[in-house]
């Protein structure tokens, strides 16, 4: 499958598509895999701009799906010809390593645990690096992760205003704990709990908040909290 000296990059395009179908994630949260805007593989894959992807951007991909960096536009030889005393032999190849990080973008949409804040351009800000082997022994796929940060003290002490937290977005079944949720138009990181009659309690931390009970119709849930980091 890997593509050949010469040979169009409309193959890394293609074979790009593929295995995001098959994997199940979209080209936007793979954009966001490697630091760059939501729109940035799209335009890869549909305008061909740019012509290559960058070699760290096609090594992070290859990483995530478990291919040869050929798959995605990479040249690759079977060796290289190395120059001895007077005679050419062919030198075996050098494979790369696989990265031990995963860079995870910071997204400056600022979850409200306080009176909540509108969505803003999900246009990522930053990284924060995470090793791949404790991100696959936790079950989370990097190209489904986000860090964003906490904002209020309505989820105090677990949370505290400035705090960083990653988002699991992957599609799960619901469960109790602590997520980040659109309600009525804002951006909100809050304890839920399956209530009754297809009610959701929205609960925060802190005592000096109310409990709200809303219709499971009417909570967004953009992800599940799965740590936080801040200061001491």
């Amino acid at each position: 499958m890997a593509l050949q000296d010469g040979e169009s990059d409309d193959g890394a395009r293609s074979r790009l598509v593929t295995l995001a179908a098959q994997r199940g994630v979209s080209l936007s949260a793979l954009s966001a895999l490697i630091g760059r805007n939501t729109t940035y593989l799209q335009q890869f894959v549909r305008k061909g701009s740019p012509r290559k992807l960058e070699e760290n951007d096609r090594r992070t991909l290859a990483e995530f799906f478990g291919v040869p960096e050929g798959d995605l536009g990479a040249q690759q030889r079977s060796g290289v010809l190395a120059v001895g005393q007077g005679s050419a032999v062919l030198a075996p190849t050098v494979r790369a390593v696989a990265p031990e990080w995963a860079d995870i973008p910071r997204l400056p949409l600022g979850a409200s645990a306080g009176p909540g804040t509108l969505p803003a351009e999900e246009i990522p800000s930053g990284r924060l690096r995470f090793n791949h082997r404790w991100l696959k022994g936790q079950g989370l796929e990097p190209a489904m992760l986000t860090v964003i940060e906490v904002e209020g003290d309505s989820m105090e002490p677990t949370l505290r205003d400035g705090d960083e937290i990653l988002v699991d977005r992957t599609p799960r079944p619901l469960r109790a704990g602590i997520h980040v949720i659109r309600l009525d138009d804002v951006l909100l990181v809050k304890r839920l709990e399956p209530g009754p009659g297809g009610t959701l309690r929205v609960i925060s931390d802190n005592t000096a908040y109310p409990r709200l009970e809303r219709a499971i119709s009417e909570v967004e849930i953009v992800g599940r909290v799965v740590w936080k980091g801040g200061r001491l």
